[in-house]
């Protein structure tokens, strides 16, 4: 880990964030939840809410898949989705729910560069709550060829927060 230059969990704790948040709204599968703390620790994002019944660390499941994350990535709980969006909307945040939707912007058309913003992956089954998305100020879709027209969640999230962090806020060095 040395010779990959990797910071140390204080070091990750104290160093500026990408100001990117992630909602987790109802995710049922802990791998799902570990890979996405990965993916957030990877691309130094700000953090985490976990939504309704979302799986909170600690549990082996979740540790299996984030391999160390949840130690790196700080995190919130919120009873409902509909909670921590409106809290995130005080704060001044600009949500965008990823969802196949009418009116949703294709991914690589998103340019969001001004705002903190917060990015809502859906439940596994249902997507994001309807409720909530009534609350977002968008819709990003990834773009997609083929039958299925679905990615897993862990998927989505690797491709959706890549692009912001590369594209769109610029990749810190």
């Amino acid at each position: 880990m040395d010779e990959l230059g990797r910071m140390s969990v204080d070091e990750f704790k104290q160093a500026p964030k990408n100001p990117v948040l992630i909602v987790l709204d109802n995710i049922r599968s802990m791998h799902n939840v570990g890979s996405v703390f990965r993916t957030a620790d990877a691309f130094l994002l700000e953090g985490i809410c976990l939504c309704g019944y979302t799986p909170q660390p600690p549990h082996r499941d979740i540790h299996k898949t984030a391999l160390g994350a949840t130690e790196t990535v700080d995190w919130l709980y919120f009873p409902t989705t509909l909670a921590a969006v409106l809290s995130l909307k005080e704060r001044g945040y600009k949500l965008f729910a990823i969802e196949q939707a009418e009116g949703s912007i294709s991914l690589e058309k998103f340019a969001e560069t001004n705002s903190k913003i917060a990015i809502v992956f859906g439940n596994e089954v249902e997507g994001v709550d309807a409720e909530v998305l009534k609350l977002c100020d968008g819709c990003i879709e990834i773009p997609q060829l083929g039958m299925k027209h679905s990615l897993n969640i862990s998927v989505a999230a690797g491709i959706v927060l890549w692009e912001m962090v590369r594209g769109k806020l610029g990749v810190r060095s």
